[in-house]
């Protein structure tokens, strides 16, 4: 659906670093909106909640959705409200009507708060993908095989390099009642099918054993451990294919191995929290902007800033418990609100 060929757009703002007051030469330039569904879509089956490009750098939201997500406290959403005017591009005199105060609550604490834990957790996934990087080759299940030896367990390439053994001469069987526990044989011209079928196997490959063949040793396949790895591998390579190189380089230039954009933002929302307990109102344009920008930069040691943002935190609880903001908003006065600007539009069109 594109909504600018319809003339439905009725809120069109710019947002993300540009609306935060931290743009760098480097900045993209984000925007939202709000739409409108044409009546008859509306009350009809084809209803579409919001649209976006394929980067979601550029995102509307229907304004039943958007009226819907003020209504839970969605940050995004709420610092859309209250876009600074210097970043509006388009705004209908009918949404004058909608007062911001009518939407913040407590539940701000938690949208706001967790909002800010899941920038920490991307921040330390980042880290972790950048202090542990994985080989673009692909590990086979024979780097998760064991064998018992001597008085306990050796992995499956030393037992062959100690035998002077090649797995495809190696045959298994499984042990009754041991898990992921087999019987290893071997013997060159004995037909057996070798413990992998090719690299890409994910599990080991068993044989038909004559009887009377002796037992070489136990194997052990840690099948849970190839699994992990496998969905650490594609997550790893998937990130690296997809990865924003400009904020990636920024990582590495900073040298402090998290991702500093998101720490960044970590604050921004921590602080946006306290703002709204204690002031009742969302401030989009950031005071504490060479602070964050600071952060971004990399100025601060990771752990030192995972101990600020738990001051912060305990900041933020206790400015909530402090507020004489509503638990919840009135869903019943939003959804009237909602019903009345809605048909103030289809009436004017």
């Amino acid at each position: 659906m594109q909504v600018k060929d319809k003339g439905l757009v009725i809120l069109e703002c710019i947002s993300g670093s540009r609306a935060y007051g931290l743009a760098t030469p480097s900045s993209d330039t984000d925007i939202k909106g709000v739409f409108l569904m044409p009546k008859s879509d509306f009350y009809g089956l084809d209803y579409t909640p919001q649209v976006s490009n394929p980067t979601h750098d550029i995102v509307y939201y229907e304004f039943g959705r958007f009226m819907e997500l003020l209504a839970v406290n969605n940050p995004n959403i709420l610092e859309l409200l209250a876009t600074p005017t210097e970043s509006i591009l388009h705004k209908h005199p009918f949404l004058d009507e909608i007062n911001p105060e009518l939407f913040l609550s407590k539940r701000c604490k938690d949208t706001f708060g967790r909002f800010a834990l899941s920038q920490i957790k991307k921040a330390k996934g980042l880290k972790k993908k950048i202090v542990n990087p994985m080989s673009k080759k692909r590990k086979t299940i024979l780097s998760f095989c064991y064998v018992n030896w001597m008085q306990g367990a050796v992995p499956l390439s030393k037992f062959l390099e100690i035998k002077n053994y090649a797995q495809e001469h190696c045959g298994l069987v499984k042990i009754p009642k041991m898990k992921d526990i087999y019987g290893l044989y071997y013997g060159e011209g004995m037909g057996y099918n070798g413990i992998l079928k090719n690299e890409l196997s994910d599990d080991v490959r068993l044989s038909s054993i004559p009887k009377g063949e002796e037992q070489v040793a136990l194997l052990y396949f840690n099948k849970d451990g190839y699994s992990k790895y496998c969905k650490e591998y594609k997550a790893y390579w998937d990130w690296v294919e997809n990865r924003n190189e400009e904020r990636y380089k920024n990582t590495l230039s900073h040298g402090k191995n998290y991702d500093a954009k998101n720490m960044m933002h970590t604050f921004r929302l921590l602080e946006m929290a306290i703002e709204i307990a204690k002031e009742k109102k969302v401030n989009v344009k950031r005071l504490d902007r060479q602070f964050l920008l600071d952060i971004k930069a990399g100025k601060y040691e990771y752990s030192q800033l995972l101990e600020l943002a738990n001051e912060k935190q305990l900041e933020m609880e206790k400015a909530f418990d402090a507020s004489n903001l509503p638990d919840q908003p009135n869903r019943t006065k939003i959804n009237e609100l909602a019903y009345r600007i809605r048909e103030r539009f289809y009436t004017a069109l």
